[in-house]
């Protein structure tokens, strides 16, 4: 969630401790932990509080459904459609090893396939991708 490594949390507590001092730092640090184990209780409690409020058909509710990408995702498509939708954005996704050719450059081709319509566009370092007015 935050891509915390062991060099930034030793940075973050070299930095709390210049901060708050060696007499101070463990007073705030269980005021932290206090904290935490405070707003942890808070939010079980509105959830089963909503759990209640919902009623006994709403028991097994996972509040992971209420994130936009994954409603979708399992109230309008089956298994197999959400497999076929991931191979073929996997499909489209898959970067390109295939050289642009001088022909297709010198023809003002952007994606070197000569269609034009932006399947697959190679960029080489430096270059600027391509900008579609009608996309923004």
């Amino acid at each position: 969630m935050f891509d915390l490594s062991i060099t930034k949390i030793l940075v973050l507590a070299v930095i709390a401790l210049i901060v708050f001092g060696p007499n101070e730092l463990p007073k705030v640090a269980s005021q932290a932990g206090r904290m935490l184990r405070d707003l942890r209780r808070i939010a079980e409690g509105a959830k089963a509080d909503l759990r209640d409020g919902l009623g006994p058909e709403f028991q097994d509710f996972d509040f992971q459904d209420l994130n936009p990408k994954t409603f979708v995702r399992k109230h309008l498509f089956d298994e197999a459609e959400q497999q076929a939708l991931f191979d073929q954005f996997k499909a489209t996704t898959d970067i390109s090893t295939e050289p642009v050719t001088a022909a297709a450059t010198a023809t003002g081709q952007p994606n070197g396939n000569g269609n034009g319509n932006g399947a697959r566009t190679v960029i080489r370092d430096g270059e600027e991708p391509p900008f579609d007015f009608e996309a923004t």
